[in-house]
């Protein structure tokens, strides 16, 4: 891993600190959970840099889990996405992958403990009766019928359950904790469930399956996790999390602490939601750069560590921690700036002919102006050149600094130019630019005059052509999912993928697959890793502008 900024104290370093000075932990053990239901997503990047970076500067472990306890969701192509995403955000986890079916036997017979203390009970109603027997936030729940089955007839049909003798949903295993309790995780949730269906791992070993809050709590403690850190949303789950640990014979008592999850303005993190851009090919597939998805910010061209340091500046609480987009983007430009080397691209081409050609030159340039060590490359020059069309203006507005007839800039590391004549074709539009250079320019000043413009170019006898995709924000409004009169999808911004076709030095032809530049004057691009090819196709996706020009003209 690269080096990066030091960490920023927050609640759960505090927590952590404590810990260690007072000798409850010699050392920390977290561990990252997801479910392999779909592609990770930025709010998934924050969690994953504050678990596996608590580890790595605490000296401790961080465990890879799966919440494979759904099967009929859950696949290997999300798994083996997980780990990818894991490992290129800069991270290891701690021996190898886990999942909680590796513990589904542990998890049965600590059920089986339940029943047997008179803490569990299997029960018959339908969902549709449990919701009605929990009551509300301002009504007490009532006892199931079956609450006082006798042990002996629940470990029975408990059994038979596992066994494969009841349809599936006819009965659960239900905690028997409190049916008044204000908490309504508390009213005695469910902990097992019949479900027949093919699990990646276990086949169909099982015909019952743990719920989430029973199985997390019981995987922490079978791990030896110290420091059990999720979101906000499972606060309220936290004293299941505690009593199932109370009354079970399990290993140790880890402890949960929650921090605010990341809410993204012009994204949404939903993975059902992404999951329909998905299926309905709003977008092309999970890693889509315009998707949250780390695999899309990765295609996108973000980098790992500007990743980590967006993550780093954002920081973790238990305040909402709602953030624009731009401060993801200024993250990864800041970290791009010291990184990409630098060449030119032309997206825009306008043909511009130099009439006095003859004798003129190359000039070496350097690919990064404070990176000595990145080396340079000959910007090569020709009889013909593209430049942007919007860098010409045949009636240029006050303040132009850009070319224009009679006018002169400087093309980047070359000559000085002036525009001597414009050529159109018969219906008016302009289609070539006939200019002059000034030898006595390359490298250095015109004498006798100063030209404050500078433009960039490439040779058209040597550019290669390029597949330019100009990506933007995916919608139009910062909360897409907050209007519930309206669907997401109208919110998507037509805009949002604009696909050209340019020119790149040829210095950039031969660029591998997530090879990162800045194009000068353009913003920052990536060579795309699933459609470029070297030497055959090239294509390079937008990172981000130079600049942030969506809250100053858009936002």
């Amino acid at each position: 891993m690269s080096s990066d900024a030091a960490p920023t104290s927050n609640f759960i370093r505090a927590i952590i600190d404590g810990d260690l000075a007072s000798g409850k932990h010699r050392s920390i053990a977290t561990r990252f959970p997801p479910e392999p239901n779909g592609y990770l997503h930025v709010g998934h990047a924050k969690s994953i840099c504050l678990n596996f970076g608590l580890a790595r500067d605490y000296g401790g472990t961080c465990n890879l889990r799966f919440d494979d306890t759904n099967p009929e969701k859950e696949n290997e192509e999300y798994a083996q996405s997980i780990q990818d995403d894991v490992r290129w955000l800069g991270f290891e986890w701690n021996g190898d992958v886990r999942w909680a079916s590796d513990y589904f036997p542990a998890l049965y017979d600590y059920a089986v403990e339940l029943i047997k203390k008179g803490l569990a009970y299997v029960d018959d109603l339908t969902p549709e009766q449990m919701r009605d027997y929990r009551g509300t936030l301002t009504e007490k729940g009532r006892e199931s019928p079956n609450r006082n089955r006798a042990i002996e007839e629940n470990l029975d049909l408990f059994a038979r359950m596992k066994n494969g003798e009841f349809a599936d949903g006819s009965l659960t295993l239900r905690a028997k904790i409190d049916m008044a309790s204000p908490n309504i995780n508390l009213r005695d949730p469910v902990i097992y469930r019949i479900k027949r269906a093919h699990h990646i791992r276990t086949g169909d070993d099982w015909c019952i399956y743990p719920m989430y809050d029973y199985t997390h709590c019981v995987s922490d403690a079978l791990e030896g996790i110290t420091h059990s850190i999720c979101t906000l949303e499972f606060e309220d789950h936290r004293p299941l999390y505690d009593w199932v640990l109370d009354n079970v014979s399990a290993p140790c008592h880890p402890r949960q602490y929650e921090f605010s999850r990341l809410e993204l303005h012009y994204t949404i993190t939903s993975k059902r939601k992404l999951l329909q851009l998905v299926n309905e090919q709003r977008v092309d597939g999970w890693d889509d750069p315009r998707m949250p998805t780390i695999s899309g910010m990765r295609r996108r061209g973000y980098t790992p560590e500007g990743l980590r340091e967006f993550a780093r500046r954002i920081g973790v609480s238990k305040s909402p921690n709602i953030v624009d987009l731009s401060e993801l983007e200024a993250a990864i430009r800041d970290d791009l700036e010291a990184r990409a080397p630098r060449v030119m691209a032309v997206i825009n081409p306008l043909k511009v002919t130099i009439t006095n050609f003859d004798g003129a030159q190359t000039q070496q340039a350097a690919l990064h102006p404070q990176q000595a060590e990145f080396g340079s490359r000959e910007v090569q020059f020709s009889k013909e050149i593209f430049i942007e069309a919007d860098d010409f203006a045949e009636v240029p507005p006050s303040g132009w600094k850009r070319l224009a007839p009679g006018g002169e800039v400087r093309l980047r590391h070359s000559y000085v130019m002036r525009c001597d004549e414009v050529v159109k074709d018969a219906d008016g539009k302009i289609v070539e630019l006939k200019c002059s250079i000034d030898h006595a320019t390359l490298g250095k000043n015109p004498e006798g005059r100063k030209v404050k413009g500078v433009i960039h170019f490439v040779s058209r006898e040597h550019a290669q052509p390029a597949e330019i995709r100009l990506y933007d924000r995916l919608f139009t409004v910062a909360e897409p999912d907050a209007d519930k009169e309206k669907s997401f999808l109208e919110f998507i911004n037509p805009d949002s993928l604009t696909v050209v076709q340019g020119w790149v030095e040829s210095f950039a032809a031969t660029a591998a697959p997530e090879t990162r530049y800045q194009f000068e004057r353009l913003g920052y691009f990536v060579a795309d890793r699933r459609d470029h090819k070297p030497g055959e196709r090239l294509v390079f996706n937008r990172t981000v502008a130079l600049k942030d020009s969506w809250t100053k003209g858009k936002g």
